[in-house]
């Protein structure tokens, strides 16, 4: 079989998490068959979609590393094929114009609640022969009959039909909806596999009647869980970011957000938990996603970052973090990468070494140490650095005691409680650097009353 799947984002907003994660499955699919993956832009909601929303999905799939064989194709420029088949099935009989209005359908909703009905569209327009209206929607005949479908993901699903009523496909034949819009495209797009999210379920059976009703094959069906938050509800901007952008300029690796996302309801066979995207689509088996919800962890992918982060060269880095390659940059990416969790950590534990922040003189103190002791320990490490045997103060912190010498240049070295150690600092800032920021601190405490 020649495999043809789809990624169908719809450009109402900016490209969402599980979204993305999707597309992923749809894209370690079509590597793992050798097949094709088309890109379809789903923007027949007119009042809700932009292009700015649409640029922002092509970019950041693009970022991410997933490629498309064919698209972007937009349902906004295929209208006249859905009226065609609008047309169809109406001259068909197999669906009708109708114009009942909201009100009364809500009267007839609340009726049938109340006497204790699922409620459905009771088929008051079906024989009415109503003709084309600007108050008149198209609504598909739903069989009244069982359809079933095997699930990629879930095995065997069974919907009664009969339960849901003639289903309203287009407001008129220039504006189909989601569910009729998706069949025709599918079966010219000659999809094979659909997967998508499990909210995607329930509309399953009734594209399935609507390929029946126009002679189309029935793709196979895969349906993946949903991204949940920590509480197990499904992903909301109450617990995290949900777009893909976010976690970008965040400074998140594209490389970990792919292996993130394919461990979020799959697993391999042997459990491993780092891979490259080709290993990924070589290890990618539909029938071991998972059918519970996947519960999105950020400690996890900030560890998964952070090993990215590690596997990275320091010239790469630098270019990531959009620094100069020059000596100082190079050997503080090299001091920082350890403890890097996003590549915005880069900025923010480096300030200190391009400019000294401001501190209280009293921060240099070591527990009961004397302004005059603190100041001899200084001048000891200064002395040190300056004939460079910078390498020495470890044997005066020996000598001297630790807390006695680190403290005190630590401070002074980089104006803050935490931070690197001391020999790491000053292996950054060199030489001069060092010897004037040691020097401030002694000034500091010479002048404080």
């Amino acid at each position: 079989m020649n495999v043809r799947v789809r990624m169908a984002p719809s450009p109402t907003g900016n490209l969402h998490i599980g979204t993305a994660r999707t597309a992923l499955f749809n894209w370690l699919y079509a590597k793992k068959n050798g097949g094709t993956l088309i890109l379809r832009i789903e923007d027949t909601d007119t009042e809700r979609s932009t292009k700015e929303f649409e640029k922002d999905i092509i970019e950041q799939l693009t970022w991410l590393g997933i490629t498309w064989q064919e698209g972007p194709i937009r349902q906004s420029e295929r209208l006249h094929i859905y009226e065609g088949y609008l047309r169809q099935l109406l001259a068909q009989g197999r669906a009708y114009w109708c114009n009942c209005t909201k009100e009364d359908l809500e009267i007839k909703r609340k009726a049938m609640m109340e006497a204790g009905i699922a409620p459905k569209y009771d088929g008051h327009c079906r024989d009415k022969k109503i003709t084309e209206s600007p108050d008149a929607v198209i609504r598909f005949i739903m069989p009244e009959r069982v359809f079933s479908f095997t699930d990629l993901v879930r095995g065997k699903i069974k919907f009664n039909m009969g339960l849901v009523g003639d289903i309203v496909i287009a407001k008129n034949l220039k504006s189909p909806l989601y569910n009729f819009a998706v069949v025709i495209d599918d079966h010219e797009m000659a999809i094979t596999h659909v997967i998508r999210g499990e909210d995607g379920i329930a509309n399953t059976p009734k594209q399935l009647a609507i390929q029946e009703a126009l002679g189309f094959k029935h793709p196979h069906y895969g349906h993946v869980p949903l991204i949940l938050d920590p509480d197990r509800a499904k992903m909301s901007k109450r617990n995290a970011a949900t777009g893909l952008k976010e976690y970008r300029e965040a400074g998140y690796l594209p490389e970990a957000l792919i292996n993130f996302l394919a461990l979020l309801g799959w697993h391999p066979v042997d459990n491993r938990e780092t891979f490259t995207p080709d290993e990924l689509a070589y290890a990618f088996d539909i029938a071991r996603v998972q059918k519970a919800g996947a519960v999105f962890s950020i400690e996890k992918l900030n560890w998964m970052n952070a090993h990215y982060i590690k596997k990275m060269s320091d010239t790469e880095l630098a270019e990531k973090i959009g620094w100069e390659q020059t000596e100082k940059n190079l050997k503080l990416i090299a001091l920082l990468k350890p403890r890097a969790q996003t590549l915005l950590d880069f900025t923010a534990h480096s300030a200190l070494f391009f400019n000294l922040p401001e501190y209280e003189t009293t921060l240099l103190t070591w527990k009961d140490m004397q302004q005059n002791d603190i100041i001899k320990s200084l001048k000891r490490c200064a002395d040190a650095i300056h004939i460079g045997r910078a390498a020495d103060i470890p044997v005066l912190a020996e000598t001297y005691g630790k807390g006695e010498t680190y403290w005190p240049l630590r401070v002074a070295l980089s104006g803050q409680k935490e931070s690197p150690s001391p020999m790491e600092i000053i292996s950054v800032l060199g030489k001069e650097e060092s010897i004037r920021r040691i020097e401030h601190a002694i000034t500091k405490l010479s002048t404080h009353e």
